[in-house]
């Protein structure tokens, strides 16, 4: 400390409230201002990561929350409030990691000047004035940040709204402007997390003495040995707990089990670092075969302390990247459907359902004429025989149901079959059929080959993704001929986009000569047309009025008449499709899910690697003399950076692999899942090894920058001894 700032803090007698100090010549007030700016500055400079890392966080959330206000897309879409609803959602759960960082910060801040503060107390200063001073402080810091942040944050915001204009198909201008109602959202979260932290902290101050704070930082790096040997068995456990995870995760069926299981994952990841600790302690002070080998012993001692007293701190950052990897790679699930599946959803221009079977269209025939450019178009019927033969044979077959239909022998349940064909709304009631000469028309419109069929054969049409399942159908599929006396064989599966979520069947229709249409009923109506050009905005609305209250927008019970099959992710289920209103719509609702899931995933990962950074560099200062005195024994300068690599890495690994081990299995899970749902195309941990690269960047970027703070501190350490 400077002469003069330490000779304003004595106070060898009382003065009078408010009465300037004309000795120091001005108010100490003042001084305190120029003292917390000073510190602010210091502060700045040792704590470079977690100001810069404050500055992204500040400008993602400004950047991310102006879709919340953003008036460009108001209007378009009917479930536009449902991106508002994700990113707000998204924000809380970032605020909370957020306020988390600022009162780890504040905290860890705290413990490391607890000398200068105790030195402060010793001057004469009181409590008040010390918490005051490190409150104007974080105050400036927290200032700084939120006003870079708001500036990177208007340039950021471009990025976004960019990128969400693309997504759902719609021109996007640059424009440069300042959102005053996302800035006072952004500036209201900063605040509230800063003064929750900085208030707990002045609670601390208040209880603090100066014996207290002189002491903390070797009150923290205390390690009671004596406990080591009983702790060790934490890791053991918890390695095998983990082991438990990976193998029964799957086999949960309950919420109740689940919940269970990822609650005692949770208490595992923290026991695991306590274990480990342990472990290695034991290990150094057991002089096991690696201790002596190379700098091991200084490493191994290192770590182990390290994890030991930051054991709570390294549980919280496994917990942050196994969140951040799972929100990041459900993010690419949900943007890779998007890309390879929903343009195929969709391959009629326009499709319209009708339960009355004798419903010729003309309504909507005629509002096309007058709003469109008709270029082709075709009615047709669905027909049903009763029977449920097909449905049957899906429940109790496709992967995407399970169990969920058969008895304890495997058997399809005839009892919840029927149950859920009238209750469920996944498949119809009844099987549907189609006339091949019908089939075909479809086709050419959609630039298919025809296909043939004899007297004596039928064919099965249904979804891309289930056509591997249902090569086998046709065993069992016994459709009648024409006359009612003989069965049909099974001319093979087609799996091409056929547009079946409830208007052409549901997963499947099969495909029969025309003849033995004539012992079947009608089921339903369908107009398909083919348009010229892009249809206009609000299409779908206006044919819904046109055809009138013929079934609501949105049906879901199969017994009146609509169905969705198995689409889990993204089911339409509407009377009136549009092509060009609906992938943009769906495309939303998509963007809606991916945008905050890549939001929550990028900042809980910045979080945990800055708290990771921050921890080495400031722990540089007390590994200068260490490093100096390997320096002096003979270690070349090559030896101690190499020496440096090994200690970051392993700390900055530590979290990282054991969040991979444990989001891998969900991940790995929900993926297959993903694919039995979507039909998409991805192998089941294609999704889990981009969002490890996605953030390997990220973590290689503080890795470095680590590196280098910690390498410099070092070395000039070294030079100086």
């Amino acid at each position: 400390m400077h002469k003069e700032t330490v000779a304003s803090f004595r106070q060898p007698e009382k003065r009078p409230k408010g009465r300037p100090d004309k000795e120091d010549g001005g108010n100490p007030q003042w001084l305190f201002v120029k003292l917390a700016y000073r510190n602010m500055k210091r502060s700045a400079r040792d704590y470079l990561v977690y100001l810069l890392t404050m500055t992204v966080i500040n400008a993602l959330m400004y950047a991310f929350n102006s879709l919340i206000f953003q008036n460009g897309l108001r209007g378009y879409f009917e479930v536009e409030g449902i991106m508002e609803v994700m990113i707000g959602l998204a924000t809380v759960f970032i605020v909370l990691v957020v306020a988390w960082l600022i009162h780890y910060m504040v905290g860890f801040m705290l413990e490391k000047r607890s000398d200068e503060f105790g030195i402060y107390l010793l001057l004469g200063m009181e409590k008040k004035d010390v918490s005051s001073l490190y409150l104007k402080e974080n105050l400036m810091l927290g200032g700084i940040s939120f006003l870079l942040g708001s500036l990177l944050g208007i340039l950021f915001q471009q990025v976004v709204e960019a990128v969400m204009f693309a997504m759902v198909r719609m021109e996007y201008r640059l424009h440069i402007s300042f959102h005053g109602r996302t800035a006072f959202m952004t500036l209201a979260c900063f605040a509230g997390c800063y003064l929750l932290a900085l208030f707990r902290c002045r609670w601390k101050f208040r209880k603090m003495n100066i014996k207290g704070l002189m002491d903390a930082k070797r009150q923290n790096e205390e390690i009671k040995e004596g406990r080591e040997g009983a702790r060790r068995i934490l890791l053991p456990v918890s390695v095998v707990f983990i082991l438990v995870f990976w193998a029964w995760f799957e086999r949960l069926q309950s919420v109740l089990g689940v919940s269970v299981f990822l609650v005692g994952l949770v208490v595992t990841i923290y026991l695991f670092y306590w274990g480990i600790s342990a472990w290695l302690i034991c290990y150094v002070r057991g002089r096991g075969a690696l201790v002596y080998q190379g700098q091991n012993l200084f490493l191994l001692r290192q770590f182990a302390a390290k994890v030991r007293t930051m054991q709570f701190t390294m549980g919280t950052l496994t917990s942050l990247f196994t969140l951040a990897l799972i929100g990041a790679s459900l993010a690419l699930m949900f943007s890779d459907y998007e890309n390879t599946v929903l343009e195929g959803k969709f391959p009629f221009d326009v499709q319209v359902y009708s339960k009355d079977v004798s419903d010729n269209f003309k309504e909507e025939l005629e509002m096309l004429e007058r709003h469109t450019e008709v270029s082709s178009h075709y009615v047709y019927r669905i027909y049903t025989d009763k029977g449920r033969q097909a449905n049957t044979w899906l429940l109790a077959n496709l992967e995407a149901w399970g169990t969920m239909y058969q008895d304890s022998a495997g058997r399809p349940d005839k009892g919840k079959i029927e149950k859920m064909l009238l209750e469920g709304g996944v498949y119809y009631p009844y099987d549907t059929y189609m006339g091949i000469s019908d089939y075909n028309c479809l086709r050419e419109m959609l630039g298919y080959p025809k296909v043939s069929l004899e007297g004596t054969e039928y064919l099965v049409q249904v979804k891309p993704r289930l056509l591997g399942e249902l090569q086998e159908i046709g065993k069992d599929l016994e459709i009648k001929n024409a006359s009612g006396d003989g069965f049909l064989s099974c001319k093979g599966v087609y799996g091409e986009y056929f547009s079946q979520d409830g208007h052409n069947g549901a997963d499947y229709v099969i495909v029969v000569p025309d003849g033995v249409l004539g012992r079947m009923e009608p089921f339903y109506s369908e107009l398909v047309a083919a348009l010229e050009g892009t249809a206009p905005l609000g299409l779908g609305d206006r044919l819904a009025a046109a055809g009138g209250d013929r079934l609501p927008e949105f049906k879901w019970d199969s017994e009146n008449g609509f169905c969705c099959g198995s689409d889990n992710i993204i089911s339409a289920v509407l009377e009136h499709e549009v092509r060009d209103n609906m992938i943009p719509e769906i495309k939303y609702m998509l963007a809606s899910v991916i945008i905050p899931l890549f939001y929550i995933g990028i900042v809980y990962v910045c979080v945990a690697v800055t708290v990771l950074s921050v921890q080495q560099l400031s722990d540089s200062a007390k590994y200068k003399l260490r490093y100096g005195l390997l320096a002096k024994l003979g270690l070349e300068q090559a030896q101690i950076q190499r020496l440096v690599r090994r200690q970051l890495a392993a700390y900055y690994l530590c979290p990282a692999l054991l969040a991979i081990v444990i989001s891998g299995k969900m991940i790995l899970f929900v993926s297959r899942q993903f694919v039995i749902a979507t039909g998409v195309p991805t192998m089941p941990g294609g999704f889990f090894l981009r969002s490890i690269l996605l953030f390997f960047g990220i973590y290689l970027v503080y890795f470095v920058v680590t590196y280098v703070g910690f390498l410099r501190n070092v070395q000039q350490e070294g030079q100086g001894a």
